[in-house]
């Protein structure tokens, strides 16, 4: 089956007037459809860069990103793929309660129709949030914000997610629940994500496979399938298993390899 997304030799560098900053080199991946991959790496490695060039929000100087077997720099992101794109604050405006809040997307993309508004009601009930449909945000914890920016983000029907640290600000027992909730989520949907994140537990919890970036400029140090016997729903069975110790001993050792090698230089 034909990947959804394929980076093939991508590199990249930030330039100013004191020169250039290489961010990433030869960066090569796929994507299949319905995939949950996780992205980790060094602080400062390109992690974000990487999603953004994804996004379409920036140009890769090397290489050329496919969706759907179509180069993008040929056709253009919107005429391939729709994005949903999820930051590390859910960025919600609190003059506008959640129900506006989430059909913001298909306000600005003038596509609220009849059949997008039934399809947002659907999803404030389906996840718990029909009954704060009217308050604003700031009257709704932290978890349920996130869920709100998730209704967002599905609403426009993405084909892609990208997940950029959207937990990081959740304390952790929030963190936990929530990001198990909206990786169901996205799973019972069929949607494919990537997902940034420093968590090296929230990448085994949640992720089919999980890619370790190198310091800067980032390349790919190692590629890990992630797979259990077990529902992902509940967390903390997850993280019970032996399988999980496993997946993340072996993360903690590339990252702490790559973190000595720059201690070293």
């Amino acid at each position: 089956m034909q990947p959804i997304l394929s980076l093939q030799d991508i590199s990249y560098a930030y330039h100013n007037l004191k020169g250039e900053t290489p961010a990433l080199s030869d960066i090569s991946f796929d994507v299949s459809q319905g995939e949950f991959l996780a992205i980790v790496g060094p602080s400062g490695c390109g992690k974000s860069t990487l999603l953004s060039i994804i996004a379409g929000l920036l140009s890769p100087e090397e290489g050329t990103v496919y969706y759907r077997g179509k180069c993008v720099a040929d056709c253009g992101l919107n005429d391939t793929v729709k994005i949903g794109y999820m930051l590390q604050r859910d960025h919600l405006f609190e003059w506008r309660t959640i129900y506006q809040n989430v059909i913001l997307g298909l306000e600005l993309n003038h596509t609220l129709t009849p059949e997008n508004r039934d399809y947002v009601l659907k999803l404030l009930r389906d996840y718990d949030l029909y009954a704060f449909k009217d308050k604003k945000p700031s009257e709704l914890s932290g978890g349920m914000r996130q869920r709100a920016a998730l209704i967002r983000t599905m609403a426009i029907h993405p084909d892609l997610l990208l997940l950029d640290e959207p937990f990081s600000a959740l304390d952790s027992q929030t963190r936990l629940n929530v990001s198990a909730d909206i990786a169901q989520i996205i799973r019972q949907t069929n949607k494919t994500a990537i997902l940034i994140t420093h968590d090296l537990s929230e990448a085994v919890t949640l992720a089919d496979r999980v890619l370790v970036l190198s310091r800067r400029p980032a390349c790919i140090k190692c590629e890990m399938p992630i797979c259990f016997d077990i529902d992902r729903h509940d967390p903390m069975a997850i993280r019970n298993t032996a399988e999980y110790q496993l997946y993340f001993n072996h993360l903690w050792e590339v990252l702490t390899n790559e973190q000595s090698s720059l201690r070293s230089t």
